[in-house]
């Protein structure tokens, strides 16, 4: 066994030098670092697709602008989110805030004032209601929808641009750079309870799931390489590690994701999906058993913006994606 000595973390300014001392050290730390340079191997590999899963409530936390500068870098090709942060980040684009609160608080005054509260985060009741019917007025202009959750998060960014030219938002900017948004699980969010008021008027909106996990496994078969990154688990990352899955079912075997990044606070020793780890994923054939992969058991809300703050600072560029950019401009 060839032992490499651990080097101390010296004080740096730069956030990129700073996880790269910190990649030899110990512990989450070394995870941290580790992630970023995997990432970066990503970016800058040729025909590598990156997917990404979102969970948590990361908007409402604070972490738009740090997911659409990655959008905006593409250092994401797809992206699969919980239909809860997409509409926080649909309240955003409009102007509805969210506000520094506390955790320490009467929940049944909060009630009274109307007002919601995601851990130490607080908005108003009134106003997501407001977004709710935003997002119905735009569903009952489709009428007779039928398609992907991705299709219809498309269509909705054009339309937060157009209405609200001013806003800035995740929906809004995929759009634009026609980076797919997938939301497996839409009817579990904000969006999903405004398309049933839409419904309940007699319009005809069907978000087609089965198209979400036919769409999402035609990217990773027609892909030469995949890397996905996981913030958090549930729903996003299962829907696209089952990709691999599908794949191998129809023949079309990828022989697993190649490369594999996860941020999560969820253990494995419970057995549930968010802290399984990527070696247990390599038994179903979903990571490569040549993967690299690592996993950072981390608070999101502290890793991404560090991670986020290292891509950049190093100066990584996404090299060429010509076969990613074709499938988008056939998609669109």
């Amino acid at each position: 066994m060839n032992l490499h000595p651990m080097q101390p973390v010296r004080p740096e300014p730069r956030v990129d030098s700073l996880l790269k001392q910190m990649s030899l050290t110990g512990f989450q730390g070394r995870k941290l670092g580790e992630s970023v340079d995997i990432w970066s191997r990503m970016i800058q590999e040729p025909d590598v697709t990156i997917l990404a899963g979102l969970s948590g409530a990361m908007v409402p936390a604070g972490m738009q602008e740090c997911f659409i500068s990655l959008l905006e870098n593409r250092f994401i090709d797809v992206l699969v989110s919980t239909g809860a942060n997409i509409f926080h980040d649909i309240c955003e684009h409009i102007g509805i805030r969210h506000y520094l609160g506390y955790h320490t608080v009467d929940d049944q005054e909060l009630f009274r004032q109307g007002i919601d509260r995601i851990y130490d985060i607080f908005a108003y009741e009134d106003e997501f209601r407001l977004v709710d019917e935003k997002i119905a007025e735009f569903a009952q202009e489709l009428d007779d929808f039928s398609d992907s959750s991705a299709e219809f998060i498309r269509l909705l960014g054009i339309w937060l641009s157009k209405r609200y030219p001013l806003g800035r938002s995740l929906t809004a900017t995929a759009a634009h750079l026609n980076i797919p948004v997938f939301i497996p699980a839409l009817c579990d969010s904000s969006i999903g309870i405004a398309l049933v008021m839409t419904r309940r008027k007699g319009h005809q909106i069907m978000i087609d799931q089965l198209a979400d996990a036919d769409q999402l496994t035609g990217y990773v078969e027609r892909a030469q390489k995949t890397g996905v990154v996981y913030i958090g688990g549930g729903v996003p990352k299962n829907f696209i590690q089952q990709t691999q899955v599908i794949a191998s079912i129809h023949e079309q075997g990828c022989g697993g994701h190649d490369y594999a990044i996860q941020y999560t606070t969820d253990t494995p020793h419970y057995g549930g999906l968010s802290g399984c780890t990527f070696e247990e994923a390599v038994s179903w054939g979903k990571e490569s058993c040549n993967c690299r992969k690592v996993q950072c058991f981390c608070d999101a809300t502290i890793a991404i913006p560090i991670v986020t703050s290292a891509l950049l600072g190093a100066g990584i560029r996404r090299t060429a994606h010509p076969w990613m950019e074709n499938e988008l401009k056939q998609v669109s």
